[in-house]
């Protein structure tokens, strides 16, 4: 009977050898047959706009599917040579997501025979897989961006101040405009501002928790530590204010305030940044016309109709979404476009409510939520042992990017709280956002390769890409 155990189990390890590694599935087949879904799904999206509208296959849907699969085959295999074991769902998740922007834009478009928007998200979208592929191949070691933080705060500031030269569009000054082509960088902004929380917090983090004033059951961390990073944040602050787009200062505010949270582990934080952020709301709403008038018909949306002025666009935006019921109108057979200049931006998502209906957007809110809850396990697969503190932090500050931007989009145009302007992640018009929403994807996804990954024996938790005893950042001060 020994024997004969001893057989099945095979040959005895000898003395103080370690456990093999366990082996972790890559799962890249799951992830190509969740694209071709994704493709799928879009494609028959916008063939049913064209049966809808036109009665008849739009002439483009061939050079459509053949883009937008090429886009995913593109960036599906980058993944699979330079990112073997991140996380399967992420990918398809965005190509979807994009796909269906691309089908929703296209639609409108039918409405807007002058104004074609499609043709120039479709080229975008090319522009943000070229960037993911380049993201995903050439940044070996997320760890690497740790070094140059004050580097992106800068750039981002500078980002930031450009657009105060050129002049407001909407009400807002964030959009530079030369010969025809217009950029919003505060949307890249957003990415090089929380790698630099994320790495300063990550390197002052133990010093952020434990020293400083205690204030009730709130301990406040030394002016010294939290100095350097609260001045740029409310500088950032300051300029969007200058530039008037409270959207981006809300994002940015939100991203400070959760990384400040998941950095200490001070639940106070979060109670003080929602103090704070209703203080600053209330007190913008009052100085600043342009929020002041958004706040008005946030309280008041079918104001317009009783003063024989007509809806506005958040009533507009409300009819929709009641007309779309619970299954919608069916694709392309809305009225949306009644809503004005901002259907295919703020208020796309009032399209997609009404001819999808409410099981569409709870759909579409589980895509949503399936990405970010992608980017937390990323951050979670680096907390044990607090291998990559840094990891950590990026990863959840970038899925908090759209989980924050989701929630504020989508109260604004349902009436829930007062609009923002900022563009829907993936699905809303806009060339910054839909390269800047594949630029957080794929740094999402090296930071999953890189927490599912195996390690080498003996490296002491080191991914395989430094030597077992380079460390890629000291942390300043010698703090470990």
């Amino acid at each position: 009977m020994t024997a004969t155990a001893t057989a099945t189990a095979g040959p005895a390890r000898p003395a103080g050898t370690p456990p093999p590694v366990p082996q972790v599935p890559k799962r890249r087949g799951v992830e190509l047959a969740l694209l071709v879904g994704a493709v799928l799904i879009s494609v028959c999206g916008y063939l049913t706009v064209g049966l809808a509208r036109g009665q008849a296959l739009p002439s483009g849907a061939a050079g459509y599917g053949a883009g937008l699969g090429g886009l995913a085959l593109l960036a599906h295999l980058a993944v699979r040579f330079c990112a073997p074991y991140a996380d399967p769902l992420l990918l398809p998740i965005a190509v979807l997501l994009n796909g269906l922007g691309l089908v929703l834009i296209f639609r409108l478009d039918l409405e807007t025979p002058g104004n074609r928007a499609a043709p120039a998200q479709l080229m975008w979208s090319a522009v943000g897989v070229a960037l993911f592929t380049g993201v995903v191949a050439l940044l070996r070691d997320h760890r690497l961006l740790q070094r140059y933080a004050y580097v992106c705060a800068a750039l981002a500031l500078l980002l930031m101040i450009v657009p105060i030269l050129f002049p407001a569009i909407n009400g807002a000054k964030i959009w530079i405009r030369i010969a025809g082509f217009s950029l919003q960088p505060g949307e890249f902004a957003k990415v090089l501002i929380t790698v630099f929380f994320a790495a300063y917090l990550a390197a002052n983090r133990s010093v952020l928790a434990h020293t400083g004033r205690t204030v009730g059951r709130l301990r406040l961390p030394a002016g010294r530590v939290l100095g350097p990073v609260l001045a740029i944040w409310l500088g950032s602050v300051a300029v969007l204010i200058l530039e008037r787009d409270l959207g981006t200062s809300l994002l940015f505010f939100g991203i400070f305030v959760v990384l400040l949270y998941v950095a200490t582990g001070r639940t106070g934080w979060i109670a003080i940044g929602l103090l704070l952020a209703g203080i600053g709301a209330a007190a913008v709403s009052t100085l600043e016309p342009h929020v002041h008038s958004r706040v008005a018909d946030w309280l008041h949306p079918f104001a317009g109709i009783a003063a024989g002025e007509g809806p506005g666009q958040l009533a507009q935006s409300l009819f929709a979404f009641a007309a779309g019921g619970v299954l919608g109108t069916g694709l392309g057979q809305g009225d949306s476009a009644l809503i004005g200049f901002a259907m295919k931006s703020d208020f796309i998502l009032a399209t997609f409510g009404e001819e999808l209906g409410l099981a569409g957007l709870t759909a579409l809110f589980l895509l949503y939520a399936l990405l970010v809850a992608g980017g937390y396990r990323a951050a979670l697969q680096h907390a044990p042992g607090l291998r990559d503190p840094f990891g950590s932090l990026l990863a959840v500050g970038l899925a908090t990017l759209p989980a924050i931007q989701v929630f504020v989009i989508a109260g604004g145009v349902m009436g829930l709280i007062p609009l923002t302007g900022m563009a829907m992640p993936f699905l809303a018009q806009g060339g910054s956002s839909v390269v800047t929403n594949w630029i957080i994807v794929a740094l999402l996804l090296r930071i999953s390769d890189r927490g599912r990954a195996p390690r080498p024996e003996g490296s002491g938790g080191r991914g395989p890409d430094l030597p077992a005893g380079e460390d890629p950042v000291p942390e300043r001060g010698g703090r470990r």
